[in-house]
Formats: C-alpha cells, structure tokens, sequence
C-alpha cells in the first residue's frame, strides 16, 4: 500500500478528517507512530510525552519575544504529532486502553490551560484583572463548550456511517449507570474516577443537543436492535457530512492558526477574542443546522413510532 492508504487505514473515517488534517497531522503522526512501534514503545507512553510537550509550550508564548514563541509554537506542533499517533500506534497494535483513553482527553485540555495561563501573565501588566476574565470565559466557557459539540457531532457521523465500530457515541444513562454499578474498591476505583468526570462531559454534550436527544431516543425505540435502515444510514450521514469540516474548525486547526498569528504580530489578546467572537457563531451555526435536520429525521420516524 502506499503511504496514504497506510496513513488513511490507522484513521477512523475520511468524512472526520479533511486535506489538512490528513498531510499535516495524521501523516507525521503515522511515521512518529511507525518509530514508537518498532521501539517497543506504549502509547500510553506516547500521550504522556505529548502531554510534557504541549505543556511546556505555553511557557515560551508568555515572552514577549518571536524566538522565544517559535519555539513554543514548535513545541505545540510536535505534542499534536504525538497526539495523533498514540491514537494510530494503539489501533495499529490493539492496545488500547481506558487510561489511555483518559490521558488522551486530558491531554488537549492542559495543553490549551498552559496556553492560556502564559497569555494571562503576559498582559496581566497592562490588563490586570480583565485578561483573567477574558481568558477565564474563552477557555473554561467557550473552548470547552466547543470542543465537547464537536466531538460529539463526529461520534453521530461516525455511529451513523459505522455503527459501534468506529464511534464512541455514549449517553449520560449509560455511563452513569457504570459509575453507580462501580465501588471505590482495589480493581474499581480509577474507571469510577475516571466515570464520575466522564459522565458530566456526556451530560454537558447531551445538553447542547436537545432536538437530537429526542431523535436518537425514538430511534432506538423502533429499531431496539439496533438494525437501523442502510438508507436512513445514508442519508443523515449525507446531512452530517458537510457539517465536519466546521466540526475540524471548532477542535484544533485553526484555534492554534490565530494562536501562532497572534504571536507573529505581537497581540495574543487576539486568540481569546477569536474563541469568542468567532469560534462561538460557528459553534451556534453548527448546532442549529445539525438541531435542524435532527428536528426532520425525528418528524419522519414518529409517525412510524
């Protein structure tokens, strides 16, 4: 096979992953992740070494000097290569693990609260206590909220297009459910932990999406077993599909474009104010188009129910 279809077979879906992601993400990560294979190397051992890096990067965007930032930029870059290919190297050598799991979610997070901590102090001289303000509600607020969505639509797709191969589709019910089975005993107590953050996660993401909620709750309803038609397979997947490349917009590309531009010109103010005034419509549109069509998926099947 040539490179491509090796890089593409470690991917869960070309509809979730675009040109850029492909050549200037996935690739590298493919090649890092063909390196740590041959080492012997864990992914879980890849993740943390991602983690290491993509922290270390928020400490060179604190000065007030290019060189210093290039090398953060750099940093950052290498962390996503990282993170990328703990997620190939696991599927291409079936470990994968609910630690692993875990530490991969965390990892963008820390990334992205280093980021922003080194922002923070930088303009804390001219801004004071604004800047915690601005960034406090670009990050905790707007960052998380878009992150979640996106994520979650790219699970819909793919549990559409794939079924439970390929997604990672879960429900509050479900994984609440988990948490209350699980004790604080030896054996038990770090996926209870690891439950109790996850199910809130599941729960802000089922939140943001009403009218799908109501859909997927009727869908299971006529099709219990799960045999849903091949043709409404395809045609939510038809409607989804143009949603994904906004999905890639709202996650990591061009959040840390703006970042990188907004130190090349010397005001990293701008990348707070892009979460919030930019990121946040795209994130609105992108709910109200996928509410929409869910809205007439459900209106179809009701009657039926």
């Amino acid at each position: 096979m040539s490179l491509k279809q090796r890089v593409l077979a470690t991917m869960k879906s070309e509809d979730t992953e675009g040109p850029f992601e492909l050549y200037v993400t996935r690739t590298p990560g493919y090649l890092w992740a063909l390196l740590f294979q041959a080492l012997h190397v864990h992914p879980i051992a890849v993740t943390l070494i991602s983690i290491v890096i993509g922290a270390a990067s928020g400490y060179f965007f604190y000065f007030n000097d290019l060189r210093m930032n290039l090398i953060g930029m750099a940093l950052l870059i290498w962390a996503n290569w990282y993170d990328c290919a703990d997620g190939q190297l696991a599927r291409m050598t079936n470990q994968r693990t609910l630690v692993g799991r875990l530490l991969d979610g965390l990892a963008g997070d820390i990334w992205f609260y280093c980021i922003y901590q080194a922002i923070v102090l930088r303009l804390q001289p001219q801004m004071g206590i604004w800047i915690w303000l601005l960034c406090a509600y670009a990050g905790f607020i707007c960052h998380a909220r878009q992150a979640a969505l996106a994520d979650y639509y790219k699970n819909i797709h793919l549990w559409f297009a794939f079924g439970n191969k390929k997604s990672e589709l879960d429900t509050y019910a479900q994984e609440n459910a988990r948490y209350q089975q699980l004790g604080w005993r030896r054996g038990e107590w770090f996926e209870k932990l690891y439950l109790f953050f996850y199910r809130s996660y599941t729960k802000g993401q089922e939140n943001q999406t009403p009218r799908f909620q109501a859909f997927y709750r009727t869908l299971r309803q006529v099709y219990p077993e799960g045999n849903i038609p091949t043709p409404l397979r395809q045609q939510f997947r038809e409607k989804s599909l143009p949603l994904m490349p906004l999905t890639n917009i709202l996650t990591f590309d061009l959040r840390v474009g703006v970042l990188f531009l907004s130190m090349f010109i010397g005001h990293p103010i701008l990348f707070p104010l892009f979460e919030i005034i930019v990121l946040e419509p795209i994130r609105f549109y992108t709910r109200r188009r996928h509410e929409t069509f869910c809205t007439e998926f459900h209106n179809q099947l009701r009657p039926t129910a």
